[in-house]
């Protein structure tokens, strides 16, 4: 190791650091990825909302092992705690449009329902599956081990 390495390892290790302990670390390093997913996104003409295409680059970067799970977690969390915070504007537009407080308004709280469900239903069977699958899997590590 050089004179000259030392000192770019030592930010790498307290970036590190920063990024594991920090909420706010975290929080901006999940919005880069956001960022990082509009911008592929629009370069590229794709049809797939950047949100997407950066939950993509984030998996790619934990399967490879380049990024670990500790490096995002409280940012995770933290955003999911607040998620409410992200839809308050649109129940405020809904405030100001009389006519969705009518038939019209019963109309699209089932559709918001219907769908709500729908998600709701196909990730739980999603996480399912993708659990019993990883259980599955770890059994047949171990039974070949043995």
């Amino acid at each position: 190791m050089t004179a000259r390495s030392l000192p770019v390892r030592r930010t790498r290790i307290i970036a590190r650091q920063f990024l594991h302990r920090s909420l706010v670390g975290q929080g901006l390093l999940i919005m880069l990825f956001w960022l990082a997913g509009q911008e592929i996104a629009k370069a590229a003409h794709l049809p797939v909302p950047g949100g997407v295409i950066g939950l993509f680059l984030v998996l790619a970067l934990l399967a490879s092992g380049k990024l670990q799970l500790g490096s995002m977690r409280r940012g995770a969390k933290w955003f999911i705690a607040e998620l409410l915070l992200f839809f308050i504007p649109a129940v405020l537009a809904v405030m100001d449009h009389r006519e969705f407080i009518g038939l019209i308004g019963l109309k699209i709280i089932a559709v918001i329902l219907t769908g709500t469900v729908a998600v709701m239903v196909s990730t739980a069977l999603a996480v399912d599956f993708g659990y019993r699958w990883l259980l599955r899997r770890e059994e047949g590590l171990r039974h070949a081990a043995e």
